[in-house]
């Protein structure tokens, strides 16, 4: 096992790469990517990042060379050969090939394309223009070197005694964790922690002990490199991103209103059994439940990665209940600020009800709260988002209307065009 500590405390040369590999990165890229490959591989997008927690200065903190080396070194990756045999060979949800021959030629011959980047008080303005199918596979290794950079900057001057006392702790208090968790029954319970995890060696460490802590209730991870290197699987399905860029793409109101289930119908053409997974909440879950066409009814379950958890089950349950579904055969996949205590208490109201599973992403990868002064390792909420489409804005409502994003004009456009209304406001934790 790697002594964490003392890689910290030795990283400091030229330019240790934070990302070392194109699937160092989330397995729902890899699916999306494929998608929109196949479905719309000339559309021209752009990312942008966002910090939605602007207390914390990141252009104060990182500093803009360190930033631009790591980018930089992203941009010289390519698939590996030992990379693209696993992407071909693989077993993937039960089905060999799920990445089509002519998807994976295409992902050996990637490089990321170009990048911008400005400072603007105190922040980090950071843009990838381009293609869909490429410039989206920026997302994940972007977050993860800003986060990673900002914990490299506060642990820079810890000597190697501190470092080994604060891993220790840190390594702790995630035991107590584990510990609190498998005396869950049925628990199915993955890592969704790559984005705005601490480092990757720590989120290898993470998984690594869920792996000897949960033991089967431990299902696999979300990253694909982790997945590959200690033989797990690799979990994901979809995102928010594709029915904002589909949305984005529409002309009229009408073509608006039926973008969301467009991507659904496009998904299914690729993806059958436990890929068949609803993220009903871009919009409004509630609409969207509302107005989804009978066939999505039968589809395996739902993601719920917005607003208040219980509210967003229940009316799942009550949908299936009304298309004459069974919802004890389906998936219920809670994703959104999940911490030991959340697992359990969702689990206990739903156990019976519906098939429970918990995607486990900051909290579990990054919880440094309390283990330094000033709490200036806390986890915090940065995301890089889709913001443009062929040069027309992109609109993401939620179901708290704190995570949303777009101008206001077409804020209030989407929330007529998919009927929603008042909308209760919860903090942003990640």
């Amino acid at each position: 096992m790697i002594d964490i500590a003392s890689r910290v405390y030795n990283h400091n040369w030229k330019i240790d790469p934070i990302v070392r590999s194109l699937i160092d990165t989330d397995f729902y890229k890899l699916l999306m990517a494929q998608s929109v490959f196949l479905n719309k591989p000339n559309t021209q997008v752009t990312f942008s990042l966002i910090n939605r927690a602007q207390h914390i200065p990141l252009a104060k903190l990182i500093d803009e060379k360190e930033l631009r080396d790591q980018l930089d070194h992203i941009r010289t990756l390519s698939l590996s050969r030992g990379e693209s045999t696993w992407l071909r060979g693989n077993m993937f949800y039960g089905k060999r090939s799920m990445f089509r021959a002519e998807f994976v030629e295409w992902f050996e011959n990637l490089r990321l394309p170009p990048y911008h980047l400005e400072v603007k008080d105190d922040q980090y303005e950071l843009t990838f223009e381009g293609d869909w199918p490429a410039v989206m596979l920026w997302e994940v290794p972007a977050l993860a070197v800003l986060m990673e950079l900002r914990s490299r900057a506060v642990l820079k001057n810890m000597g190697r005694f501190e470092l080994q006392v604060l891993y220790a702790r840190a390594m702790t208090k995630l035991w107590e964790k584990v510990e609190c968790l498998r005396k869950i029954d049925d628990l199915s319970l993955a890592d969704f922690g790559t984005r705005r995890r601490h480092s990757f060696l720590w989120q290898d460490w993470c998984v690594q002990a869920m792996m000897e802590g949960l033991g089967k209730k431990f299902v696999g991870t979300s990253n694909c490199l982790i997945a590959m290197r200690r033989e797990v699987e690799a979990i994901g399905t979809n995102a928010h991103e594709l029915p904002m860029v589909y949305s984005a793409l529409a002309e009229t109101d009408e073509e608006l209103a039926e973008a969301p289930f467009q991507v659904l119908k496009d998904w299914q053409e690729e993806h059958d059994g436990n890929l068949r997974i609803i993220l009903p909440d871009t919009y409004g879950t509630e609409g969207f439940l509302e107005r989804a066409p009978s066939w999505l009814s039968s589809w395996t379950g739902i993601r719920i990665d917005s607003g208040d958890p219980v509210k967003g089950a229940e009316a799942a349950i009550k949908w299936w209940e009304a298309c004459g579904e069974d919802p004890t055969r389906k998936r219920v996949i809670f994703s959104d600020g999940l911490d030991e205590d959340m697992i359990a208490h969702l689990q206990r109201k739903f156990h019976g009800r519906v098939r429970c599973s918990f995607g486990w992403g900051t909290m579990l990868t990054n919880d440094f709260r309390g283990l330094v002064p000033d709490d200036a390792l806390a986890p915090f909420s940065l995301v890089c988002k889709a913001v443009s489409v062929n040069g027309k804005p992109t609109v993401k409502l939620s179901d708290n209307p704190n995570k949303a994003m777009g101008p206001r004009e077409e804020i209030e456009r989407y929330k007529r065009v998919f009927g929603v209304g008042e909308q209760k406001r919860q903090k942003v934790l990640v």
